[in-house]
């Protein structure tokens, strides 16, 4: 199964944003879907985990702004993105049990 990021782009502050990741196959038997996020320079930062076992977590600086969504039908996770802040500016990239990853979509912050 392949992952496929969509919906990035430049949005000012305090904008949305709603990225979806779809993937090739099924994702029924994914126990774990991820979005993590890459800055040059820093360490990977995993924005949200919806988890068969484990529900919703969600990273502390995206608390409260992010919310994750999967749709198994659809094949996608989804990541809808509120009130994002000038911090906010990353590759956002998808996996999948950490094993498949997507190329990942840039997201930009810029009034």
């Amino acid at each position: 199964v392949r992952l496929v990021e969509s919906g990035g782009g430049t949005v000012q502050p305090g904008g949305s944003l709603k990225l979806a990741c779809t993937a090739s196959g099924s994702i029924d038997n994914f126990n774990n879907m991820a979005w993590y996020r890459r800055v040059p320079g820093k360490m990977d930062e995993m924005v949200a985990v919806i988890s068969e076992y484990r529900g919703i977590t969600y990273g502390s600086a995206v608390r409260g702004r992010f919310t994750i969504l999967r749709d198994n039908a659809k094949r996608t996770l989804y990541l809808q993105m509120d009130s994002l802040k000038p911090e906010d500016p990353a590759v956002y990239y998808c996996t999948s049990d950490m094993k498949v990853w997507g190329p990942g979509t840039q997201v930009t912050v810029s009034s």
